[in-house]
């Protein structure tokens, strides 16, 4: 959150420098940039299209091209019929939809949001995945940070992990998941061999078993006992790490060393 309000222009840093889009937080630049905050920010006795057109208008639009643009952004989320509210009679979820129509009612060529699903429902969360999908098929890049790993893993190809004001992680997120290795092995199969039965598997259900890889167990050597046990093999899965696995481990790693 810090980063993104110096990115902003919002704070400033104590030391160093902060560009975005290849330059510092300036108006032009920042009039690119779409823009949903943690925090709530809307004026709350003002009605939901009176603050979208004053928006509009901060990012250099005129005050028909803002309500043409709000109201169809209002229609698409669902929340139309409350343009002529004021935002103190709005729910916190109807609120954060409110501040996502303002974050793209110029069209920015760049998204940043900050948690945020936070106070929606699963049907809002769902509605706004599916507009940043389409944001983003359309060329915008988009930025989001959340402590939310599965979000992460659905949305994102690039992740960066902070922790402490340290940057602990930066890459494609495929290719973190492979460097960190093989944590485990799924099986679908109608039975498990004796050798396999000491180690305990986790059963996921529907004949699926779910082998950790130890020191003494290797990917390798828990296929070479079907095929030993002469057990049919349906399906043999290697299960890359979770992103939340992840954090867990390179946090602790890195608290341990500091």
């Amino acid at each position: 959150t810090t980063s993104i309000r110096m990115s902003l222009g919002i704070i400033r840093p104590d030391s160093g420098t902060v560009t975005i889009l290849g330059s510092h937080p300036q108006r032009s630049v920042l009039r690119k940039v779409g823009y949903l905050p943690e925090e709530r920010g809307l004026p709350k006795t003002k009605k939901v299209i009176d603050s979208l057109r004053y928006l509009g208008r901060l990012k250099g639009m005129t005050s028909t091209e803002a309500v043409d643009s709000a109201t169809a952004l209002l229609d698409r989320v669902g929340m139309l019929e409350h343009k002529l509210k004021k935002i103190d009679q709005l729910s916190r979820g109807m609120t954060q939809m409110i501040q996502f129509v303002a974050a793209l009612i110029h069209d920015p060529e760049f998204i940043i949001l900050d948690e945020p699903f936070a106070g929606l429902d699963p049907l809002n969360v769902e509605l706004m995945k599916e507009i940043l999908h389409e944001r983003q098929r359309s060329g915008t890049t988009i930025m989001f940070s959340t402590h939310i790993m599965s979000d992460v893993e659905e949305l994102c190809e690039r992740v960066a992990l902070i922790s402490d004001g340290k940057r602990l992680l930066f890459g494609n997120l495929a290719q973190i998941r492979r460097e960190h290795g093989t944590k485990s092995i799924q099986v679908d199969a109608e039975d498990i061999p004796d050798r396999l039965q000491v180690h305990n598997p986790k059963s996921m259900g529907n004949g699926t078993v779910e082998y950790l890889i130890e020191d003494d167990r290797t990917a390798d050597s828990i296929l070479q006992s079907y095929s030993e046990a002469g057990i049919r093999v349906d399906r043999y899965e290697r299960m890359l790490p979770s992103l939340n696995d992840i954090f867990i481990e390179e946090v602790a790693n890195a608290r341990t060393i500091s």
